[in-house]
């Protein structure tokens, strides 16, 4: 289940733990951490510091909008020059006396640069945060790989001056919930082994940039961190295989073709012991008798492909691997974040104010949907043409109007 930190959302997840028996290692790896709320509480972190420069620019902005006469002034201004919009800002705020007297510091084309550095800096984790809260696609397959990117952008910018002041504090967040594999949910690395782009040789990737982001002290050698991510990802196998077995254990196949037992496919010629001692000797290498996760993750990870669908893929292969896909579709479909379902409770509450209490279900519903439809699409959803036609139809008018009155009868009916 994916949620935010707060603390009763933990005390939540415990209560439907416990009402869950037989639940993969008890309900351990339940909690799945919402991927949006991470990056935000790592970009507080970083803004949390003042930045001088930022701070100019904000007392110059708060200055200005202070009063709807200096924006109109300060617009007109604007369209009657012929200069560069920041060299035209920082000239207009010079001759301004009441700016010297009550701000002091007009912003330099220094504040300028450091701005867009940081808005550089900062656009990462915004396109991290709009991917994770706005794709209409299945994509929990990509929370390493985000995540490791989101811990390469720091460690890129650490050492930079301009934000060694605030890349710090960021990477102490960041470590506290994804520094370390282990405070990582199974589902996680269970998705990404499920990814055929990735499977087990992107799993010692993520392993590895996960030990060498932790061995600061550089006490541990590249040979043992290769070998502690070796071990790792067959951790993450072995704890797939058991997750998958339970799968096995629930499915009701009874033919021998859908069963993952082995088929004797092979009739071996009597006449010929040589090549019948061959065949029983074990030398000959059988994958009959390997499950099918076993021959899904011994196959090579297919080629990338930007705009491949995941689900798509487990679909086309659900006859090579019938059962791994339902686990598949079970896994890949877990959410990466909550700000859809947070966004929509919180559009409800903007709908149904203080003022608007009486609404009906079905109305509040429509209003949400068409709100939704309306930020959605880039095309007109009416014609108006069609829609004059509508209007000049009466047979048309009053349906609608006995329709309205009918709804507003059965919102009574129901205390709505």
């Amino acid at each position: 289940m994916t949620v935010d930190n707060a603390k009763t959302n933990d005390a939540a997840i415990n209560i439907i733990v416990k009402e869950l028996p037989g639940i993969y290692e008890n309900g351990k790896h339940f909690h799945i951490r919402c991927m949006a709320h991470i990056i935000n509480l790592v970009v507080k972190m970083g803004l949390k510091h003042e930045v001088y420069h930022v701070k100019n620019l904000q007392d110059a902005v708060k200055y200005i909008r202070a009063s709807p006469q200096r924006i109109k002034t300060f617009k007109q201004a604007i369209k009657d020059a012929a200069v560069e919009s920041q060299r035209f800002f920082v000239v207009k705020l010079q001759q301004d006396p009441m700016f010297q007297k009550t701000v002091g510091r007009v912003p330099s084309h220094s504040d300028f640069e450091m701005i867009k550095k940081m808005m550089e800096f900062l656009e990462k984790f915004k396109k991290k945060t709009e991917k994770v809260s706005c794709s209409t696609k299945p994509i929990f397959h990509t929370y390493t790989r985000e995540i490791l990117d989101i811990e390469q952008h720091l460690r890129k910018h650490e050492t930079n001056p301009d934000f060694m002041f605030m890349v710090p504090d960021m990477k102490d967040k960041y470590d506290k919930y994804w520094g370390d594999y282990d405070t990582i949910s199974d589902y996680v690395f269970f998705a990404t082994l499920l990814d055929p782009q990735c499977k087990s040789k992107f799993m010692k990737v993520v392993f590895t940039q996960m030990l060498k982001a932790k061995n600061k002290d550089k006490k541990m050698s590249d040979d043992e961190i290769e070998s502690k991510a070796r071990a790792k990802v067959i951790d993450i196998e072995c704890k797939l295989d058991k997750f998958f077995k339970t799968y096995l254990e629930r499915s009701n196949m009874t033919s021998s073709s859908q069963q993952e037992t082995p088929e004797e496919v092979v009739n071996f010629d009597d006449e010929n012991e040589f090549f019948g001692s061959y065949m029983t000797s074990g030398s000959f290498p059988s994958t009959s008798s390997e499950s099918q996760l076993q021959r899904y993750l011994n196959e090579d990870p297919i080629g990338f492909d930007k705009g491949y669908d995941i689900l798509t893929w487990w679909k086309n292969n659900a006859v090579r691997f019938p059962i791994v896909a339902r686990m598949a579709r079970d896994i890949l479909g877990m959410q990466i974040s909550t700000v859809a379902s947070e966004s929509t409770f919180s559009n409800g509450r903007r709908v149904i104010t203080d003022y608007r209490t009486n609404l009906s279900v079905v109305i509040v519903e429509a209003l949400i949907c068409t709100q939704d439809w309306l930020r959605k699409s880039s095309l007109p959803i009416y014609d108006y043409d069609e829609v004059h036609n509508v209007l000049a139809d009466d047979d048309l008018a009053i349906d609608i109007v006995d329709d309205i009155h009918n709804l507003k009868l059965t919102g009574k009916r129901s205390g709505n």
